[in-house]
């Protein structure tokens, strides 16, 4: 089973709410309702896009929020809540699920949700937008990752047109941001000199030198890398008694390159253009940020007074 939305995770909280019938936690509706709902290990460890936070604790988190604005739940101390008589007047009615529409019939969640609209859209558009599928921490890590996409696909086109002494030197400055080759002008001189075959270049591992990497960059547009040039890589490893390599492309890997590397004693790391411009956008290079957005919370030891 997947884990669930965070609006049919409503009436099995408030439910358990009502077993219980005393001040509950959040952790412990969410072992609760796990074992209700038969969850497995693989839903528990599903997490926000940003890793950040379990998707299951974020959904029961915003389920008990949004009851709380409609009065089913009561905060009773930090951290704490339980339910209340509308919350049990409702589960006495038998509904078959609770959601943000039947939210809306109380007046503090309607009043809720405008003061979470904009003043420039109606009324009706402001409720509607937050009956969705979605808590708020997902459509805004959704937004973020839909932005994020669609810069490293215009990144990735911007790699395929590139000269290839260029495309060299944003590979040389890209592993000295992730913390190889040591200095830029010592990776410089590594990279592209070596003329053997299979091999574009050699880096340090670390900033100490204390072992290398060898490199193998193809800027291809179209024709995806397959096992042939793989082997002529590890090929060139071994004619060096090295066994460390780092092979990238603007393209992609065959299926068949992949089980190859995978079945070799060499320790190859494949990157393709994907994983290159998420790269490049991870070490801010060849992007700039145009505006940030922090995400801040209640910070509650500072409202606790001394006695």
């Amino acid at each position: 089973m997947s884990v669930p939305d965070y609006q049919s995770l409503m009436l099995p909280l408030l439910s358990y709410a009502a077993r219980r019938n005393e001040e509950i936690t959040t952790s412990e509706a969410v072992e609760a309702l796990a074992k209700d709902l038969k969850l497995t290990e693989e839903d528990l460890k599903e997490t926000l896009p940003s890793g950040t936070q379990s998707t299951f604790v974020n959904r029961v988190g915003w389920a008990a929020t949004y009851m709380k604005k409609a009065g089913l739940l009561a905060a009773t101390r930090r951290g704490y809540y339980r339910i209340t008589n509308r919350g049990k007047e409702l589960l006495n009615k038998k509904p078959s699920k609770i959601n943000a529409k039947i939210l809306q019939g109380y007046p503090e969640f309607r009043e809720f949700l405008q003061l979470k609209g904009t003043r420039s859209r109606k009324k009706e558009d402001r409720s509607t937008s937050y009956i969705l599928s979605s808590t708020p921490s997902e459509l805004l890590e959704e937004a973020y990752e839909n932005i994020r996409e669609e810069l490293a696909n215009e990144l990735l086109s911007k790699l395929k047109k590139v000269s290839p002494s260029f495309f060299e030197r944003i590979v040389v400055e890209l592993l000295v941001k992730m913390g190889y080759g040591g200095s830029r002008a010592d990776a410089g001189k590594a990279i592209g000199k070596t003329g053997d075959g299979g091999i574009d270049g050699i880096i340090k591992e670390d900033k100490l030198g204390l072992d290398v990497v060898y490199i193998q960059a193809k800027k291809w547009d179209r024709n995806s890398v397959g096992r042939p040039e793989l082997m002529q890589f590890v090929g060139a490893l071994q004619a060096q008694k090295a066994n460390k390599g780092i092979f990238l492309t603007t393209s992609q890997f065959t299926d068949e390159a992949k089980r190859y590397i995978s079945q070799i004693g060499s320790k190859i790391v494949l990157i393709d253009g994907q994983q290159l411009a998420s790269l490049m956008i991870d070490n801010d290079l060849g992007v700039s940020t145009v505006s940030m957005y922090p995400v801040k919370k209640i910070d509650n030891d500072y409202f606790e007074e001394d006695i």
